[in-house]
């Protein structure tokens, strides 16, 4: 496979931006070798700058849940794009998003826009500290939040993939008021609520982890944290950056029926353009400014372009049917994933939640932190190299979740198990 291009670029961008990215773990440094820089993608294929064409499971790391330059969102955007790009002022989108994302999500009455996951999750907990007059946050071991000083204590994501140690920079009185523990320990949790629960402003999770890979919730789980955090008069945030509309309309909490305080969502509501929210009942989230004194701004959130493209995209996901397609579609890929592996004899274990869905070699059952980290990141590395060779594309880290997308035919589907198989076989060695 020449790369020739892709190398240059990378050369080049190295001598300009840190790591020659934007964002770590597109570096590749997990999986060796030169990250790909993609000129242009349709459907369910991307396209590199050398003219490689792969199969894509990454999906712009989740958004892309209807595939890449879907006709109707791409018509939306360029309208949207004649009529200007930004205004820093009030658009009817942003009130017709709003209404789209409270219709859908069960715990939200008000939302704000913001520009990122990230900026979602920070405003978030500013706004639990802002109504509950307390300071410390609870977190989980390999849930990632996004790089907010407080969330990066023992987070997931590219940390883990890039094997770094605790991050430089976070002020330590931060550090000290964000507890942290084992992702699925109901009885951790209890005992952590049973001594610090008169001091915890918030517990934030992804209800479904995808950031340490997909690691579903324990039965009794997501119930455990509902009822402690009530009973301590502290909030429960689910972070659905990942999970909010891939889901299922009603993202996560849907699913499993557990109605959170705050929410923040990302990826999706953006039709793949930047973008996050976050939102709640409607007491909470009056007391943002303007109407409430926690203060937070954004002078280019609710952007008409990713407005344009949200409103599209929740339209195209309210259609009968989607979510059922989604998941017979997940189900057959993973279904062929573990048949290769037993057939070959390689130590792997399965997860999926809808249409997010993790391989990790380790023979051990999956459910936290220290789980995930048995895995065996030399045979991925060996397992996606030998998949970008058979014009398979997944995320560059063992440690991040794959995506199904509308665009994916059962060709493409059943063109990845047997890439898969060889893959493998060429891995193991």
């Amino acid at each position: 496979m020449n790369i020739s291009k892709s190398e240059a670029l990378f050369a080049r961008s190295r001598k300009v931006m840190p790591g020659g990215v934007n964002s770590p773990v597109r570096a590749f440094k997990a999986v060796g070798g030169h990250p790909l820089f993609i000129a242009q993608a349709k459907g369910a294929r991307i396209t590199d700058v050398d003219g490689n064409t792969f199969i894509d499971y990454v999906g712009s790391w989740g958004p892309m849940i209807a595939g890449h330059a879907h006709p109707r969102i791409v018509e939306r955007v360029k309208h949207q794009a004649e009529l200007g790009t930004s205004f820093g002022a009030p658009t009817e989108l942003e009130a017709e998003l709003a209404e789209k994302v409270v219709a859908a999500v069960p715990s939200i009455e008000v939302v704000r826009m913001v520009n990122s996951g990230t900026e979602a999750v920070m405003s978030a907990i500013r706004l639990a500290r802002g109504v509950t007059g307390r300071d410390k946050i609870v977190k989980f071991e390999g849930c990632y939040h996004g790089h907010g000083d407080s969330m990066l204590v023992k987070a997931g994501s590219g940390v883990i993939s890039l094997g770094l140690p605790e991050c430089p920079g976070i002020v330590a009185d931060l550090a000290k008021n964000t507890l942290t523990l084992p992702y699925n320990d109901a009885a951790k949790v209890r005992e952590l609520f049973a001594s610090e629960g008169g001091n915890i402003a918030c517990l934030i999770v992804e209800p479904v982890a995808g950031n340490m890979g997909v690691v579903p919730p324990a039965p009794g789980f997501l119930e455990t944290l509902r009822e402690v955090t009530r009973d301590a008069g502290a909030l429960l945030i689910f972070d659905e950056v990942i999970t909010g509309f891939r889901l299922g309309l009603g993202g996560a909490q849907a699913r499993f029926n557990i109605k959170p305080d705050l929410t923040c969502l990302g990826k999706i509501i953006g039709g793949g353009l930047p973008v996050g929210a976050y939102g709640g009942r409607r007491d909470l989230m009056d007391s943002i400014a303007p109407t409430g004194a926690v203060y937070q701004a954004g002078t280019l959130s609710g952007n008409p372009l990713a407005m344009a493209a949200g409103c599209e995209m929740l339209d195209m996901l309210a259609e009968e049917g989607v979510y059922d397609d989604l998941e017979k579609k997940s189900d057959t890929l993973c279904r062929g994933y573990r048949n290769n592996a037993e057939s070959l004899g390689v130590a792997a274990h399965f997860t999926r939640v809808g249409a997010m869905f993790s391989m990790f070699f380790t023979d051990r059952e999956v459910t936290d932190y220290d789980s995930v980290k048995t895995c065996d990141t030399g045979l991925f590395q060996r397992y996606f190299n030998a998949l970008l060779e058979e014009g398979i594309y997944i995320a560059p880290s063992q440690f991040e979740a794959g995506f199904m997308s509308l665009a994916h035919s059962d060709e493409d589907i059943q063109l990845t198990i047997e890439a898969s198989q060889r893959a493998l076989k060429k891995a193991r060695g």
